[in-house]
């Protein structure tokens, strides 16, 4: 009996054995793949509003698996009994929950999803029911404070889940407070602070309480609370915060974090934010009072402070923000097939902050309370014991001597305290008869005589085959030129045509046995006939590298180009290489306008399926040199530095000399710079910089040349600032003048940086009246400043002063500039004009005429201001027009007609206008009269046209007509010309071959031009034509004229007499 005992768990291993190995072969051989349940769809946490009119709720799950995967659901760590009827159902793979209450379905979900193949549990999904409460009925107490306080009206908010946001209502709705830089609504707690009242204030505050759930949003307003003012308090206060962040705050990796602040205070208080051990992000927002962080990360981890400050102080409140995340997968395990027998080790890594710790899960089940042992320690060939053939050692999961019972779904888990990952893969143990169909011995096996071979024997077999080689009946063991290495590959050297034959390889372990035959066929080696010559060539030139080879006529030769080892790309496009395609024994490269990356070791390969010949040749490209390295600057002076380098690549031509370049970051060009030695040799790696500029930043760099030009320039230098010195450069610009009356104004241009020379930077004015020995000095600092005014009651206008600047630093004085010729301020002139007389000359215009007044010693005349206003009007009321230099006399137009004006007429400069003249009257004459000419007829002759038209009677109110102009354009001269005539007819000549013509026509007189009648006369025969008055219109308005009238509307205007 006990040998049955022994022998009957052997049968169920074989058993066992026979249908994995069955199984893992039909997946080989193309049938239907097992695999274990891999999800696709996991449940989401839920927030329910409890007063929800939805009748369910439904909890995601969906697995792909073959065969299919089966479902089953924990609540709370227990499986849930899904019992048809039940308001637990499960669809698909679904959970659904019918009626959902927080008493009985609030908690903690997870999906299970098994096949044969085992067993995985999905994340977990929280289901949390979110309510909010009504306000208490209770009416608020009024809040009372003296205008000019700060005060806080509470908001109280009922009872709720999950958090809230806030608003606040003014009397009525909607009418909401604003936020701005008095009112703040904390959305903490919800309360409502005003920094500083003010009788706008006054009212009934309501808080509005808002909850975003899901699929819901509900609001709630408060009871109304009245807010009272006493008397205003018109004392300033200093700032008191009162909505204060905490002194810890905790958050997640992405979440969003919002600090509060906010104080009382008179006048108003300005709110700032800094980091106290670091620096704000710009894309943070930092409106007063909150400091809003989109994303935290680990970086924006620290402490925080808020300032409030106004005129009378500041308060301030400093809180951290600590910085916290979930687990995230470092390395997760995969799908693995192992053999029977076999070692495995598992591994799994996450971060997150609690660090996570990590526990594996078989088929669902905790690993670590799983017995070990079973039916792995039953067969001779696989040992194993509970105690130490599996190892769970936090993120490592170790087999030894695998079993067939290991195969399942695992699970590794890694937590903390904000969350839960779950990382799955499949482990299918194998245990198969070794099978050579899926990889067979090649049938036929060229091999090249005087050659290697190799032949691999690869069959599937779990666990590993033992192989042995035959030829035709002979075994094969290890010799000089045969071995059989552990992997179960046969190698043959120095093959001769003796070892053509049928070669077979035998597999073997405790499943079975199996073998599998090739066939090995000896050809002709290949060889090199022709190979490759080094060469030496500069940039740009071309090169044909030759290779030739024979070989086994029965089978296709190809060849192969590497550089350095690399293959060579011939379908580059814009590429350098090459090939030669004459014939297929020729292989040759040749390399087109050669650059320097293309120098190195080229070598040819000729390749048939069974053997490859190659030789190998060297070229090399000689340029101009590559960039020097390791630019270092030292010795720095305010003019000079001492620059160091490291020599790069010569590229195969010697470097004959360096030059160095400068600039000025961020946005200077390079330029080259001054050097000691002026030429600097191939040999040298260091030189001295002459003639830069102190106190200035500059960075360097190196170039180098040799015969074939000049190589790429190095990186650039470290930054670097020349030593302070003083100003080299007198200022420039020396000017002056103007100003109130006792000063004297000195300007000049502003020195930019670079001639600065250092710190402490400014100008030192000297200056003194011109003829006096004694010299003044004023220090103006700063850089920008570019005038000096100086104020002295005793300076008199209009005196020349002797003016001198130079520049100074920290590091001393600058060279002076140029004594300058500068005048204090000019008063106004003391002379009024005299003779002043003033006549009108037409209906819109008067000539004024003075006597000039003698320039003065209060400044430089510049001209006259003729003041002028109607009789019966006051003088204050009078229109100015200044003459542009010392005529004395003007032409005052846009007057109005026959009108009488007074006139005074004074001096003026740059401080202003002198005393008035004797005033002067003038009256305008009377307007033109508004009627242009009627009735006109014209006669052409051969040579000549005669126009007439019926004489303008001017009204009583109108100036008397002495004249008339005609203004005559014909198509053949666009430009017209005008024409005077004293009585109502005019003949003037015009060219035979005119047939169009247009005139105006208007009066003239002391009050000036009348309104002009138009008419277009066309030729006729040489016979007159009558126009009546009806035909005769005004012209146009000078505004509306087209066409070619413009230009004779314009001509009239500048040739009215």
């Amino acid at each position: 009996m006990g040998t049955a005992t022994r022998r009957k768990p052997h049968l169920l291993l074989v058993a066992a054995v026979a249908l994995v190995s069955s199984s893992a072969w039909s997946s080989a051989l193309g049938s239907q793949t097992t695999f274990g349940p891999v999800f696709e769809d996991q449940p989401l946490s839920v927030l329910f509003p409890e007063e929800s009119t939805e009748e369910q709720v439904l909890l995601a799950c969906r697995a792909r698996a073959s065969p299919p995967a089966t479902y089953r659901w924990k609540m709370n760590g227990t499986e849930m009994k899904l019992e048809p009827g039940s308001r637990h159902q499960l669809v698909g793979g679904n959970l659904v929950i019918m009626n959902p209450t927080k008493a009985q379905d609030a908690g903690v979900y997870q999906c299970l999803a098994s096949n044969p193949v085992g067993t995985v549990v999905s994340r977990e999904a929280i289901l949390r029911f979110g309510f909010l409460q009504e306000f208490s009925k209770e009416e608020r107490d009024p809040v009372k404070a003296h205008e000019g306080w700060g005060v806080m009206l509470p908001c109280n908010p009922p009872a709720h889940y999950p958090g809230l946001s806030y608003r606040w209502l003014l009397n009525e709705f909607p009418n909401f407070i604003p936020t701005d830089g008095r009112h703040f609504v904390s959305q903490t707690t919800g309360n409502l602070y005003i920094a500083r009242t003010n009788a706008s204030d006054l009212g009934n505050y309501s808080c509005l309480a808002t909850s975003h759930m899901d699929f819901s949003t509900k609001s709630v307003f408060s009871k109304f609370a009245q807010l009272n003012l006493a008397a205003e308090d018109t004392r300033l206060f200093a700032p008191s915060i009162k909505a204060r962040f905490p002194a810890e705050t905790y958050a997640l990796v992405g979440q969003q974090v919002t600090l509060e602040c906010f104080a009382f205070g008179n006048p108003v208080p300005r709110i700032k934010w800094r980091k106290v051990d670091g620096s704000l992000s710009p894309q943070w927002t930092t409106a007063e009072p909150t400091l809003q962080i989109p994303s935290v990360s680990f970086e924006d981890e620290g402490t925080y402070e808020c300032e409030a400050e106004n005129s009378k102080g500041r308060d301030t409140v400093q809180g951290r923000i600590i910085v916290q995340a979930q687990p995230e997968w470092l390395k997760v395990i995969s799908d693995t097939e192992a053999d029977i027998g076999s070692n495995l080790r598992w591994g799994c890594a996450a971060a997150g902050k609690p660090r996570p710790t990590v526990r594996w899960l078989r088929n669902g089940e905790p690993l670590a309370s799983q017995l070990w042992g079973g039916l792995g320690n039953l067969h001779p060939e696989v040992p194993g014991s509970p105690e130490n053939r599996v190892e769970v050692l936090a993120g490592d999961l170790r087999f030894s001597k695998l079993s067939l019972e290991d195969s399942g779904m695992y699970q590794c888990v890694a937590e903390n305290k904000h969350g839960t990952i779950y990382a799955s893969a499949e482990l299918a143990v194998q245990a198969l008869a070794p099978d050579f169909r899926l990889n067979p011995v090649r049938r036929l096996i060229p091999a090249a005589r005087g050659g290697e071979i190799l032949i691999p024997c690869q069959p599937r077999a779990a666990p590993k085959a033992v192989v042995l080689w035959s030829k035709g009946t002979e075994i094969l063991v290890n010799s000089s030129r045969v071995t059989v290495t552990p992997d179960g590959t046969l190698i043959i050297r120095n093959i001769s045509r003796s070892d053509e034959g049928k070669y077979t390889c035998f597999a073997e372990n405790f499943m079975g046995k199996a073998n599998s035959t090739g066939i090995l066929s000896v050809r002709d080696a290949t060889k090199i006939t022709l190979a490759p010559s080094s060469a030496d060539i500069n940039l740009g030139d071309n090169l044909t590298l030759q290779c030739h080879a024979s070989h086994d006529p029965t089978m296709d030769l190809t060849f192969t180009w590497t550089l350095d080892d690399f293959p060579i790309d011939f379908d580059k496009p814009g590429g350098h290489y090459r090939r030669t395609n004459v014939k297929e024994t020729i292989g040759d490269l040749t390399i087109l306008n050669a650059q320097l990356r293309h120098g190195g070791k080229y070598t040819c390969m000729a390749q048939t399926v069974v053997d490859s010949a190659s030789k190998e040749a060297t070229v090399l490209v000689r340029g101009p040199p590559g960039p020097p390295g390791g630019v270092v600057v030292r010795d720095i002076g305010d003019t000079t530095i001492q620059l160091s380098w490291s020599r790069g690549f010569d590229n195969h031509s010697p470097i004959a000399k360096y030059t160095l370049q400068a600039r000025t970051p961020p946005a200077g060009k390079w330029k080259q710079v001054r050097t000691n030695p002026a030429n600097i040799e191939g040999n040298a790696e260091t030189a001295q910089v002459l003639g830069l500029t102190p106190w200035m930043d500059y960075e360097f760099r190196v170039i180098a040349s040799n015969i074939l030009g000049t190589g790429e320039p190095s990186g650039p230098s470290s930054k670097i600032r020349t030593r302070e010195a003083a100003p080299s450069v007198a200022p420039s610009g020396l000017s002056g003048g103007g100003g109130a009356p006792g000063e004297l104004i000195v300007n000049w241009t502003p020195m930019s940086r670079e001639y600065q020379n250092g710190d402490g930077f400014g100008y030192l004015l000297s200056f003194r009246r011109q003829g006096s020995t004694h010299w003044q000095t004023a220090r103006v600092p700063g850089a920008d400043a570019q005038y000096f005014v100086y104020s002295n009651e005793s300076v008199r206008p209009y005196t020349p002063f002797e003016v001198k600047i130079r520049s100074y630093n920290r590091r001393g004085d600058g060279p002076e500039s140029l004594t300058a010729l500068v005048y204090s301020a000019e008063e106004e002139p003391r002379v009024a004009p005299t003779k002043v007389w003033a006549k009108g000359v037409s209906s819109s215009e008067m000539n004024v005429t003075w006597e000039p007044v003698q320039q003065d010693m209060n400044g430089i005349l510049l001209g006259y201001e003729i003041r002028y206003w109607k009789a019966g009007d006051k003088e204050a009321a009078a229109d100015r027009v200044r003459t542009a230099g010392l005529d004395t006399s003007a032409r005052v137009s846009g007057l109005h007609p026959n009108t009488k004006y007074h006139v005074t007429v004074r001096a003026y400069n740059r401080a202003g206008t002198g005393p008035a003249s004797p005033s002067a009257n003038a009256t305008t004459m009377k307007p033109p009269p508004r009627r242009p000419p009627g009735n006109i007829s014209w006669t052409f002759s051969s040579s000549s046209l005669s126009i007439k038209w019926d004489p303008v009677v001017p009204f009583r109110n109108e100036s008397a007509v002495t004249g008339y102009k005609m203004l005559y354009q014909n198509d053949l001269h666009l430009t017209p010309t005008l024409h005077l005539t004293g009585k109502n007819w005019i003949e003037i000549p015009v060219p035979e071959d005119i047939g169009h013509a247009l005139v105006q026509i208007r009066t003239t007189g002391p009050g000036g031009d009348g309104i002009p009648a138009e008419v277009h006369i066309v030729r006729n025969g040489g016979t007159s034509m009558m126009v009546e008055n009806m035909a005769v219109r005004p012209a146009p308005h000078p505004g509306t004229v087209i066409s070619h009238s413009v230009a004779m509307l314009i001509l009239i205007g500048s040739l009215e007499l």
